[in-house]
């Protein structure tokens, strides 16, 4: 286990019973996988403000203007405690989080689409965010969040899991003073994960950083970063993961022979056309590598963005 990356998670999701009904919905991935390689903090904010184990349901309510969460009855309002709570956990534990996951469809956990009911409860709309999650998004716009629900899927799971790696490693950087040659290090190992995901990104953070002359690092570093996230928040596209890969293959071109050229060639197509995963033409390229070293290819995140055990390019 990495104790140094710590993510927050709905207490329940880690099998705690903590539920409404006195259940959980404990996360296999979570708890099973991702937990070989870090520290979870777990948090549930109905239970932290004082609601009991088992209680009655809770759900999003429009009066009027305003959204709030209480019982079915429109008794037991505790919309601004789980918002003062969310607040709370957010401001002291934000600086020390690589990510949080979510139960989804929570009234106070849920990320996104939570119902809000009418006053008479005859009907809802999928437009809600949880209470507690809302708080903790806003105070850290650029920690990586996820919904149990969503890791399901195999892109969304990958993503999130390199996302949180990436953020865990700006803050690494952070805890000692930042130079122009740091920032410019960290964006070159960073490089071609970046051009995976959005090339436009990738080509504006580069002139950001090669244009600064060393005055106002901070608010560079504060652009750089909030570029970065934001680029990567999004899933690899097939066509975008491809173009990195004939990059990346463009390296060895004076070293392969005709027969390996067309290996490499032929896997990536394959990847391309969807009939094999990422991990194929990324094996290759790695192996490669090791019979012909790089200094500056063997310290690009994209060869390695997440603990390989994990499998998760294996799936997309």
């Amino acid at each position: 286990m990495n104790q140094d990356i710590k993510i927050g998670i709905s207490a329940c999701l880690s099998g705690e019973k903590v539920r409404f009904d006195s259940g959980h919905k404990r996360s296999n991935f979570c708890m099973d996988e991702l937990a070989r390689h870090v520290q979870y903090v777990p948090f549930c904010p109905e239970v932290a403000i004082g609601l009991p184990i088992p209680r009655p349901t809770i759900r999003q309510v429009r009066k009027g203007d305003v959204i709030t969460v209480c019982r079915p009855d429109g008794t037991g309002d505790v919309g601004d405690k789980l918002t003062e709570y969310g607040q709370r956990i957010g401001e002291k534990y934000g600086s020390e989080l690589d990510g949080f996951i979510f139960c989804a469809k929570s009234p106070s956990c849920g990320m996104e689409r939570i119902k809000v009911f009418n006053e008479e409860g005859t009907g809802n709309t999928a437009e809600g965010v949880g209470f507690f999650a809302a708080q903790i998004m806003e105070a850290n716009p650029l920690l990586p969040c996820e919904e149990n629900g969503r890791l399901n899927d195999m892109h969304l799971r990958e993503n999130f899991v390199m996302r949180v790696y990436v953020y865990h490693s700006w803050r690494q950087l952070c805890r000692e003073p930042l130079s122009v040659h740091r920032l410019t290090r960290f964006h070159g190992m960073h490089k071609y994960l970046l051009m995976s995901h959005n090339y436009q990104a990738y080509r504006d953070l580069g002139r950001l950083l090669g244009h600064h002359q060393g005055e106002g690092l901070e608010s560079i570093a504060e652009q750089y970063i909030s570029g970065l996230m934001a680029a990567l928040k999004k899933p690899a596209s097939r066509k975008a993961h491809t173009n990195t890969l004939m990059h990346l293959q463009g390296y060895f071109k004076r070293h392969l022979s005709k027969g390996e050229k067309e290996e490499l060639r032929a896997a990536i197509e394959d990847y391309r056309q969807g009939l094999v995963p990422l991990y194929v033409p990324l094996t290759l390229l790695k192996h490669q590598l090791n019979v012909h070293p790089n200094p500056y290819l063997a310290q690009q995140v994209y060869f390695n963005p997440h603990p390989n055990d994990l499998k998760l390019r294996y799936g997309i």
